[in-house]
């Protein structure tokens, strides 16, 4: 048992523990892709119906980041955070029990509100203890560890659902948001720096993430990280029924499939530790979208050439790379002009992230048709995007 206040800053205990509350996020969706078949039979559904159990995840998601971030702002990190993990654990419990498809929609969109807190709230604690390039270091380090959730939460995901069903999968995230309770109650320090004094209302969160959106370099980056995890998205909640239904994988291969792909994006943060020291963010940023925009194209062409599982895997893998690299810089570089406002600046980005990837994983489902090509199609887009967007935006950036 964790000694009150024990993580500290630059110990491999506190990243750990932050990683594990950014890790909710692929958990709460990765783990449970593989029995999203036999949920669609045993709810006697259709795929739009449990394709939107994924979507409205992160509905859900963006609309809880509005108020973490402002709230914890003015009254502290760590209440904010055992609040958001407890309204998760109730929510997935919901989830283990829901008597049909419908039930399940509203508990994901819960579960995923509460899920929202604690994402949010590590980028601001990393803001709270670090400065500059070290923040990115800290973000990219979490990212290497978070990178094994989604390495392995697909593939354990379908061994639970082959021995318990669907339902123990739900069961599992129950389990983990109260493991995670007990580590931030008793090993987690405050860490916010001054509290915010403006009331919080609605108005009032408003008129803060308007003011954000006005700082140039801030929207930049913003959009940076918003396009590499619409394309990240896309394949999240497309690719169970492309390389299942299509392609012929079953459900244990498909684990396999993901976790290679989510290797990839833990060698595209190890790389962005080493690189950004060095090159500095800016190039690591850029890097990074060349490999996603590269990845996309280069899936474009193996389907139509050649359709196949490994068409998909294979340049995904680099896209999975330069999300590794460019996330996480990204991020940092987005949250570093606001020290007294890294909840808000951290939650607005949560918000155009998932609020954006929501509408791309509902298009990926309305234009599942026989064939992977929309998927490549979407996964290049916002590749190509986000390079677009570096283009444009250089003075912006530049000038800080």
């Amino acid at each position: 048992m964790l000694k009150p206040d024990t993580l500290k800053p630059d110990t491999w205990a506190l990243t750990i523990l932050l990683a594990s509350l950014t890790a909710l996020g692929p958990i709460s969706t990765d783990m449970y892709l593989p029995a999203l078949p036999s949920i669609l039979r045993e709810l006697e559904t259709n795929h739009a119906a449990v394709q939107l159990t994924l979507s409205v995840f992160l509905v859900g998601f963006a609309a809880g980041q509005v108020f973490y971030g402002p709230l914890a702002d003015r009254i502290g990190r760590k209440p904010v955070l055992i609040a958001g993990l407890a309204i998760y654990a109730v929510a997935s419990l919901a989830c283990t029990l829901a008597p049909s498809v419908e039930v399940l929609i509203v508990a994901r969109f819960c579960q995923a509100f509460g899920a929202a807190g604690p994402v949010v709230l590590a980028r601001a604690v990393v803001r709270d203890l670090y400065e500059g390039p070290r923040a990115g270091q800290e973000l990219a380090r979490m990212g290497s560890i978070m990178g094994l959730a989604p390495a392995i939460a697909p593939f354990f995901g379908g061994l639970i659902a082959a021995a318990g069903g669907w339902r123990f999968v739900f069961l599992v995230s129950v389990a983990f948001a109260a493991v995670v309770i007990v580590g931030i109650w008793r090993g987690l320090p405050e860490t916010i720096r001054a509290r915010e004094t403006a009331p919080f209302s609605v108005r009032a969160i408003l008129s803060g993430f308007a003011g954000l959106l006005r700082h140039r370099a801030y929207a930049a980056y913003l959009a940076v990280v918003t396009l590499t995890y619409c394309g990240l998205f896309a394949f999240i909640s497309g690719s169970s029924f492309v390389l299942q239904d299509i392609f012929g994988l079953s459900p244990s291969l498909y684990g396999i499939a993901f976790g290679v792909c989510a290797g990839a994006y833990v060698v595209g943060t190890l790389i962005g530790q080493r690189l950004a020291p060095r090159k500095g963010a800016e190039v690591t940023i850029l890097t990074g979208c060349a490999a996603l925009a590269l990845g996309g194209a280069a899936m474009i062409v193996a389907v139509l050439a050649v359709p196949s599982a490994v068409s998909v895997i294979a340049p995904m893998m680099l896209y999975m790379v330069g999300v590794g690299l460019a996330l996480p810089q990204a991020q940092a570089a987005a949250l570093m002009p606001f020290p007294d406002r890294a909840g808000s600046a951290s939650s607005l980005m949560g918000i155009c992230q998932m609020s954006i990837a929501a509408a791309v994983g509902i298009g990926v489902g309305a234009t599942h048709g026989g064939t992977a090509l929309p998927l490549a199609l979407i996964i290049a887009a916002n590749g190509a995007g986000a390079v677009l967007v570096l283009l444009v935006s250089r003075r912006a950036r530049m000038a800080g």
